[in-house]
């Protein structure tokens, strides 16, 4: 039977947990994913809003346990996350997230996270996993080269004259149909293993060798990315604006359902050691999601409407192109995060992205000043979670 102490203190875990799993959904993961569809009025603020929140809560479900498990099992070794940590580290993120959200700055949730989960770990007596910061700092640091360098040639090749766009548009969306073909789910796998759509097709293929695999799944790549490509050409054929809207928006709620499925690992990852096989209180990660995923929807709905203006307006005067541009690379990059279970910040993404497009027009509408505090904050985040969250339970932990 679990002590009544223990069990108070789980639960305050956990309700520190959904107040950061709104921070995050009213920050980063509500926020950015519609903010080039809102910045390119095809989409109204608060109808982003209201749909980035369903995507990211089916995200957060099919797509969340690699992040959630890196984020509660890998940032510290040697000791395992208590309630009394997870609860001091994530209340340090999410008071500095919602500080961001308020002061109309996206501060970087993953940045926050992190440092605050790493400086809890580190004081209670953890060692730095070295091996999982190599592969952190990596992402990090690439992302705003890669991701602004293909948005900037993306935009680039949607304005050259001699390219139409009846024919550069629709094979872009062939090639997002071929990343969504290989894109793993939680539902087409074992337990505890994800599979895409390509990987089950080749399973089906009567030749079960390597080889026999990877035709299955380039088959069904091809078909998808051809199938994709075609219905959008068909589109622009009749409409150009329509279809480039519509491939917008089907863009943005890619990028939504992959912040979901990367970013509720901020919120609920503290939680994995407190509830896993052997501990006082086990739930089953699913449900774990669940509920981070709708913590994130609520806070979509309630907070995110800010941060996109801010993204939206604020950044970058943006026009379907450019946000086509900026949305393409912001799906890449998060779904790679996804799949080896990287915490990553989407407002960097996003952010990143949108730069380059705007760059590709000679710079117009970027504010440089924006950026130059937006990079602070972030740096300044990751060193400021990490040295409260340390602080913050050492204290608490000598008065306990």
């Amino acid at each position: 039977m679990v002590a009544a102490g223990a069990l108070a203190t789980l639960l305050i875990a956990g309700l520190a947990s959904l107040f950061m799993a709104w921070a995050i959904g009213a920050g980063s993961s509500g926020s950015t994913p519609f903010a080039p569809a809102v910045g390119a009025n095809a989409i109204s603020v608060m109808r982003a809003g209201l749909i980035v929140g369903v995507l990211g809560f089916l995200g957060a479900v099919l797509q969340g346990a690699n992040v959630t498990e890196a984020v509660g099992n890998d940032l510290v070794v040697g000791v395992s996350i208590t309630a009394t940590a997870a609860i001091v580290g994530l209340i340090t993120a999410a008071v500095l997230v919602a500080i961001g959200v308020f002061a109309g700055y996206p501060v970087a949730t993953a940045f926050t996270v992190t440092g605050a989960v790493v400086g809890v770990g580190l004081a209670l007596g953890g060692d730095p996993a070295w091996g999982k910061y190599r592969e952190i700092v990596a992402l990090w640091v690439a992302t705003p080269f890669v991701g602004g360098f293909i948005a900037y040639a993306t935009a680039r090749l949607l304005r050259a004259e001699r390219v139409s766009e009846r024919v550069a548009v629709p094979t872009l969306a062939g090639l997002v149909a071929a990343l969504v073909a290989n894109v793993g789910f939680t539902v087409l796998g074992p337990p505890g293993v994800q599979r895409s759509l390509a990987g089950v097709a080749g399973d089906a293929v009567p030749a079960a060798d390597v080889a026999g695999l990877l035709v299955g799944r380039v088959a069904v790549t091809v078909a998808f990315a051809a199938a994709m490509a075609l219905l959008l050409y068909r589109d622009m054929l009749g409409d150009r604006a329509r279809g480039q809207r519509r491939f917008l928006l089907v863009l943005g709620g890619l990028v939504a359902f992959s912040a979901g499925g990367s970013q509720v690992g901020l919120a609920i990852g503290p939680l994995v050691p407190l509830l896993g096989p052997g501990s006082a209180v086990e739930i089953p990660l699913l449900a774990v999601l669940v509920g981070g995923g709708v913590g994130l929807l609520v806070g979509s709905w309630t907070g995110a409407p800010r941060m996109i203006k801010a993204l939206a307006q604020d950044y970058s005067s943006l026009g379907p192109r450019r946000s086509i541009a900026a949305l393409i690379p912001s799906f890449a990059i998060a779904q790679t995060a996804v799949a080896f279970g990287i915490p990553v910040s989407f407002n960097e993404i996003i952010v990143s992205a949108i730069i380059g497009s705007g760059y590709a027009a000679g710079g117009a509408g970027v504010s440089t000043r924006k950026m130059g505090f937006t990079v602070l904050a972030w740096v300044g985040s990751l060193a400021l979670a990490l040295g409260i969250g340390y602080g913050a339970f050492t204290a608490v932990d000598a008065v306990l």
